[in-house]
């Protein structure tokens, strides 16, 4: 991992974060993403692109998954491991899905935002540098 592609704590603001707007979800069943979208729609986030990966986009680098059309993938399910990868929402949307997702007692799943650093990176790198930070801080919190 490069040093500019650490772990960082987003704070609560009205600002964009990096990227266009929308969101690259991976490793949900089919019957899943209705539920997501629907708790999307809960919570008032209703504008908010999403696009499905699938496993055999694994090497396709962030920003070109980015750039599939709204609802790319939808109604196929994903053996990817669980993530949602935020771009262009802004600080209080990202708490707000964050807090959403856990109240709601959605799967847990590896989180992230697009960086400039990260939107050249395939997703199954991210996917992996994802699971290894959780990794060393559950390992952290278990100190």
């Amino acid at each position: 991992m490069t040093d500019d592609a650490t772990f960082e704590k987003v704070s609560q603001s009205d600002q964009n974060i990096y990227g266009p707007r929308k969101l690259l979800l991976c490793g949900f069943a089919a019957d899943a993403q209705p539920k997501f979208m629907k708790l999307l729609e809960l919570l008032g986030i209703t504008d908010l692109p999403a696009v499905w990966a699938a496993e055999d986009q694994a090497d396709s680098r962030l920003d070109e998954l980015l750039a599939l059309a709204d609802t790319s993938g939808w109604g196929k399910s994903s053996s990817l491991p669980r993530a949602i990868i935020m771009a262009g929402i802004t600080s209080n949307e990202l708490h707000l899905l964050m807090s959403g997702c856990k109240k709601a007692g959605m799967k847990q799943a590896l989180w992230a935002t697009l960086t400039p650093t990260s939107e050249t990176w395939p997703l199954g790198q991210l996917l992996s540098e994802l699971a290894a930070e959780r990794e060393a801080l559950k390992g952290r919190d278990d100190q």
